[in-house]
């Protein structure tokens, strides 16, 4: 079962680079206190993901902070060096890039698909949410092989 507007986000644990390595990412902790826009990609360096919608988000980092968002985070089902190579290759300084290695969070989302006829296996739906000290208040999934409610510009017409 999907998660829904109102639902909190599920406690998980994501991972995020630092200066000092991988970090975990407690999602509770994270969400906590703040306004944030979650966008998911089914996965890093994918020609969607990287040509369309993180170039998207980086390029208005501005504009959702001007509309009282705190974070913009980047998700997706792979691993956080991965995920820390993408953001750097896509100068995406303004975007927190969280891996999802294993997939739980997605799962925990209610959010997964099968790549697998692709060889990627398990990964996150392409999808875009707001929440609000945990809580969503906004999410824009997308039907399979679309991308059109999740990005950058439909999110912040809904804010």
């Amino acid at each position: 079962m999907s998660i829904n507007v109102g639902d909190r986000i599920p406690d998980s644990v994501l991972t995020r680079m630092s200066d000092q390595g991988p970090q975990p990412v407690a999602t509770a902790d994270y969400f906590a206190g703040r306004k944030v826009v979650l966008f998911s990609v089914p996965g890093a360096f994918t020609p969607t993901c990287t040509a369309q919608h993180l170039p998207g988000f980086v390029a208005r980092t501005a504009e959702f902070s001007g509309k009282g968002i705190d974070a913009i985070a980047c998700m997706a089902v792979n691993d956080v060096f991965v995920m820390h190579a993408w953001g750097n290759s896509a100068n995406a300084d303004g975007i927190d890039m969280l891996a999802d290695g294993n997939g739980e969070f997605a799962a925990a989302m209610g959010l997964t698909m099968d790549a697998s006829a692709f060889g990627m296996g398990k990964r996150s739906q392409r999808f875009a949410l707001v929440a609000d000290d945990g809580v969503i208040t906004q999410l824009q999934v997308e039907a399979p092989g679309e991308f059109r409610v999740s990005s950058a510009e439909s999110v912040l017409n809904l804010l």
